[in-house]
């Protein structure tokens, strides 16, 4: 049964560790069919990559962004199993919003595996290696932070990419004009500016070749109007017409990921409760640092998927 006050939201990269979903998966086949979808599409054995591989593969884009996609909607087909109540809305945090299309039935799930993996592949070539950086400013104004990346770019790139929370936002771009924006906001009176320890600058306009070359394999997939809404991270609103939708998911790999202005749509609709559907917690406690009155879950292991359950 469908609750209007219920969302789901879906993590994007730095939510993968070797071993998640292994508790879970003992208890619940549907985890082991659906990593063997995701592995026909791959290639390789996805379930065995995250249980026994290194952190440094799982690490790679290419191999993260299909991870966590299957791994979410593992945990979305254990709800279903569950008979646990279905939300109104749905979410995704930049990769995650794939996660939430699939899981809305506006693209099939192992064209979207296949799809994500392309994605990782074109971003990362997108940018050298050692050529760009991101890094966490936490403490300032989004205004304020704005204006030091457009002052510290002097002929690169280096802007604001994911506004996470009230006080914590992302900066990526050339690793040159990132460092200067860090030491400017440092001065400004950051409170901390933490590297973050990713292998290519997302959401950035260095992105605009990975979009260009993944647009055609987008527009030559099938996508349906989704069964469940999905507010979408380029604009902070839902749409129903599936050329439209593709149009954002290519938009969306250079554009910012504006999570705050996510949150605040869905709490704007009646949302009380969240559901963090995929490994980790931090899409479910950023949401509650936008609204410390929402009522977070997580369902990265039997006890979380328990109470979770219980709650809504």
């Amino acid at each position: 049964m469908q609750k209007e006050n219920l969302a789901f939201i879906f993590p994007g990269q730095g939510s993968q560790k070797i071993g998640m979903l292994a508790e879970l998966a003992g208890q619940y086949p549907v985890i082991g069919s659906t990593f063997a979808e995701a592995s026909q599409t791959l290639g390789y054995d996805l379930w065995d990559r995250v249980q026994n591989g290194q952190q440094d593969e799982i690490n790679l884009t290419e191999c993260t962004q299909p991870l966590l996609l299957t791994a979410s909607v593992a945990l979305w087909r254990v709800w279903q199993q569950r008979g646990g109540a279905q939300p109104s809305l749905l979410a995704g945090h930049s990769l995650g919003e794939w996660s939430a299309l699939v899981c809305a039935e506006a693209v099939a799930f192992q064209d979207a595996v296949a799809l994500v993996r392309m994605r990782g592949a074109f971003m990362q070539d997108a940018v050298a290696p050692g050529e760009g950086a991101m890094a966490a400013i936490l403490g300032l104004d989004d205004a304020l932070i704005r204006d030091v990346c457009a002052q510290s770019a002097q002929g690169g790139v280096v802007s604001a990419v994911n506004y996470n929370s009230p006080g914590q936002v992302v900066i990526a771009g050339d690793a040159a004009a990132v460092a200067r924006a860090v030491e400017g906001l440092k001065a400004a009176g950051a409170k901390r500016a933490v590297p973050l320890p990713v292998s290519a600058p997302f959401h950035t306009s260095l992105m605009r070749p990975a979009a260009d070359r993944l647009a055609e394999h987008i527009r030559a997939t099938e996508f349906k109007a989704p069964a469940i809404p999905v507010v979408h991270n380029v604009h902070a609103r839902t749409e129903q017409d599936p050329a439209v939708i593709k149009e954002l998911m290519i938009e969306q790999i250079y554009n910012p990921v504006l999570w705050v202005d996510c949150i605040e749509a869905m709490l704007a609709k009646g949302i009380a409760s969240v559901v963090e559907c995929g490994p980790g917690k931090v899409v479910s406690g950023l949401a509650k640092r936008i609204e410390r009155n929402l009522n977070a879950y997580a369902t990265e292991d039997s006890a979380s998927l328990e109470e979770a359950l219980a709650a809504v």
